[in-house]
């Protein structure tokens, strides 16, 4: 583990022959898997500059919106948790200071050596919770092991939205070009309208992944990235679950890099797809941000946390995740990273450091 500066955020490293793995301190984001044969990092890197969270303040720092998501939007790289909503807050918890997507995001971690990984750790003083996210490279190979713990610090219940915000971006995202598969099953477009004008995919329309029904009748296949100059979507997709554990994958022709995340299915069984394709003119994206998040977690839609909780359910399984009073519950998943001429329609993973394509 090295301490370092990336894009000037205080941040720390895990380095090997074959991945440079960048976490930050503030927020905890995984902001690089940096894959040296190729020379890539496929994870999104926001083209405006990167602020630490404690230093926003909305008078001094317009550039980034005047809204619940500008302190989180300040400082996001790569891939974040959302914890412990997936979504917006109320007005009453934006007007009490709370951020889309939590406090998980940007609030400071202790960052500190965990045997040959690292181990990051917080409080999350408002939900009243303490998270921990395990990071270590599997030897001989790209492969990263997460193992991640959430407490309840209280004597009470406490229902969470806790989703893997993986933002993948340029060069590795190309309109037209990047290619994804899934283990997916039932999916659902967002259920309002989203992204305007330029928002192409049909409201609330149940569909089997991956052909997304669009509005004009026709459907897009989610498996390729868009290669309209401009577009916002996002839909949900329960992953299957008759499977154990469940993946995404992506790939890049012209890098011939392939990436994705395992899990386990019972932990994580929704995968939420966002696509921001130059749609929003607002600061900080200022249309001009191609992104494509892959999101796997316990809650199908972003949304607040009444709505959340009214919702209950989507086809028949939860949509939020409860954290027992003065109780630890802990989920592990892995990230892998390799060289293909083509993508692989499947991965396993052996629950360790083993991913096979």
């Amino acid at each position: 583990m090295t301490k370092t500066t990336y894009r000037n955020r205080k941040a720390v490293q895990l380095d090997t022959d074959e991945l440079r793995v960048t976490v930050l301190v503030e927020g905890g984001h995984v902001a690089e898997l940096f894959h040296k044969p190729t020379g890539t990092n496929p994870l999104w890197t926001p083209p405006w500059p990167s602020l630490e969270p404690s230093a926003y303040n909305e008078a001094e720092h317009p550039e980034y919106g005047r809204n619940a998501e500008s302190r989180l939007l300040a400082g996001i790289s790569g891939h974040n948790i959302c914890l412990d909503i997936f979504g917006g807050p109320s007005d009453e918890e934006a007007a009490a200071g709370l951020d889309v997507h939590g406090e998980g995001p940007v609030v400071p971690y202790e960052i500190g050596p965990d045997g040959d990984g690292l181990v990051c750790e917080a409080e999350l003083p408002e939900a009243g919770l303490r998270f921990s996210r395990r990071l270590h490279i599997a030897a001989g190979g790209a492969v990263v092991r997460f193992r991640e713990t959430v407490e309840n610090l209280r004597a009470a219940d406490r229902p969470i939205g806790w989703t893997q915000h993986v933002t993948l971006g340029p060069p590795f995202l190309e309109r037209g070009v990047t290619r994804f598969r899934a283990t997916g099953a039932r999916s659902k477009t967002m259920e309002s309208e989203f992204a305007g004008e330029h928002g192409f995919q049909k409201v609330g329309a149940g569909f089997d992944w991956p052909l997304a029904p669009l509005k004009d009748g026709a459907a897009s296949d989610l498996q390729v990235y868009t290669d309209a100059p401009v577009s916002g979507a996002f839909s949900t997709t329960l992953m299957d679950p008759s499977r154990e554990h469940a993946h995404f994958i992506a790939w890049s022709p012209a890098s011939r890099l392939v990436c994705g995340y395992v899990w386990k299915r019972s932990d994580f069984p929704w995968l939420g797809r966002w696509e921001e394709n130059c749609s929003r003119a607002d600061p900080p994206w200022n249309s001009g941000t191609i992104t494509l998040g892959m999101e796997f977690g316990v809650s199908p839609m972003p949304e607040s946390r009444r709505q959340m909780i009214e919702r209950g359910s989507l086809f028949g399984v939860p949509g939020f995740r409860w954290i027992p009073a003065r109780t630890k519950v802990e989920v592990s998943y892995c990230a892998f990273l390799g060289r293909t001429d083509t993508i692989p329609e499947e991965v396993k993973w052996d629950g360790g450091g083993g991913v096979v394509w």
